[in-house]
């Protein structure tokens, strides 16, 4: 389905779900989130560290609502973020500055069991963590992602499934703004995911446990055109000449206060041929990564701690397994939360999926504050 088509969709459903909007739940929330960050690495003119910085300040907004029971079917929600704190890379968003549409959904309701989705919404994809940042790490790009397109969730018995089919990974036709961290699908000068499919299965195989798998698998489009005219391009256009896969299998499980979720990926990208003629890099990406986590509450407080690894299958590349860990702890105090949190790797995840070592040390504290009214 193409952007054009996408939002002629969107439009008649909005046309036909919405008429009795007067009968409904509206929620506005205005939020904003605070942090404070120590961080240390090994690198020489690191734009990203912070030693003791009080910054990365965001207000969200937030809208929410649904039909009454009864006079509808339909819900939707959306998310603003406005700030540097917005987890936006400005380079490569849709709007080149510090301002992110994170979500922004259309729900319409079939029957008790089956919810389309349209618009950008969270992909279904393995699990996500209590803190998305620090605790995304090595899931990097395959943990908390946004992309636009259409999603069925269904659920059955013990079994619940999601398929989906994504578009693109953000509003504009070059922005590589899907995660929350981004910075792990390219750019707006090199290339980006397109045309994703999407298929989730997890069941109950005892109360509160569930163990599940999910695939994905889309085309990478070629954006080197976006460059300045001193690079020679093979064609003149964009082309959709490369592929991605990945596939996740995963448990989530509780005991009583005590949470654990553990899952293995598989991911593998094909990179645009024009992209690889331009910066020499390599044609093939493949990683596995490993992710796991643990934690207990009590009352108000979650204490955690996200471990994750991965390991590089591509050839030329020995960098060998890197780690990284963050233990954390979260109390909510009543309009939000307080973290406090630690990181620790020894490596990192560059821009075409791939493990990056060099002997690179990182460590970090966090403390971090969000509200919401």
């Amino acid at each position: 389905m193409t952007p054009s088509r996408l939002s002629s969709s969107l439009t008649t459903a909005l046309l036909i779900s919405f008429s009795p909007f007067a009968l409904a739940s509206h929620q506005i929330t205005l939020g904003a989130w605070y942090n404070y960050a120590n961080e240390n690495d090994n690198l020489a003119g690191d734009d990203y560290t912070k030693n003791g910085d009080f910054g990365d300040g965001a207000v969200i907004l937030y809208a929410d609502g649904a039909a009454d029971e009864g006079q509808g079917n339909w819900s939707y929600s959306a998310e603003l973020r406005v700030g540097p704190g917005s987890f936006s890379d400005t380079l490569n968003n849709s709007t080149g500055d510090e301002v992110s549409l994170h979500k922004a959904w259309l729900g319409l309701k079939f029957a008790d069991d089956y919810k389309l989705i349209i618009g950008k919404s969270q992909v279904p994809f393995g699990w996500k963590t209590t803190n998305f940042w620090p605790g995304d790490m090595f899931q990097a790009g395959y943990g908390d992602q946004m992309d636009v397109g259409l999603k069925l969730e269904a659920r059955k018995d013990k079994l619940n499934y999601n398929l989906a089919y994504y578009v693109q990974d953000d509003w504009w036709a070059t922005s590589t703004d899907t995660t929350d961290d981004n910075r792990h699908w390219g750019s707006s000068t090199t290339y980006r995911k397109v045309g994703t499919f999407v298929a989730d299965l997890n069941m109950a195989v005892a109360p509160s446990h569930r163990v599940g798998l999910s695939l994905q698998s889309g085309k990478l489009e070629d954006l080197t055109s976006e460059r300045s005219d001193s690079l020679t391009k093979l064609n003149n256009r964009n082309e959709s000449d490369g592929d991605h896969s990945a596939a996740v299998v995963y448990y989530k499980g509780e005991f009583g206060p005590t949470f654990v979720n553990a899952e293995v990926i598989q991911t593998q990208r094909k990179m645009p041929g024009d992209l690889v003629s331009a910066d020499g890099i390599a044609s093939k990406y493949e990683t596995m990564r490993y992710a796991f986590e643990i934690g207990r509450s009590a009352g108000d407080w979650t204490y955690y701690l996200d471990a994750t690894w991965a390991d590089s299958s591509t050839k030329g590349n020995d960098n060998g397994l890197i780690a990284a860990y963050a233990p954390g702890i979260r109390y909510d105090y009543g309009p939000g939360w307080i973290y406090a949190e630690y990181l620790t790797q020894n490596g990192y995840i560059d821009r075409y999926g791939d493990v990056v070592a060099d002997d690179y040390e990182f460590s970090a504290v966090y403390l971090s504050m969000d509200w919401y009214y």
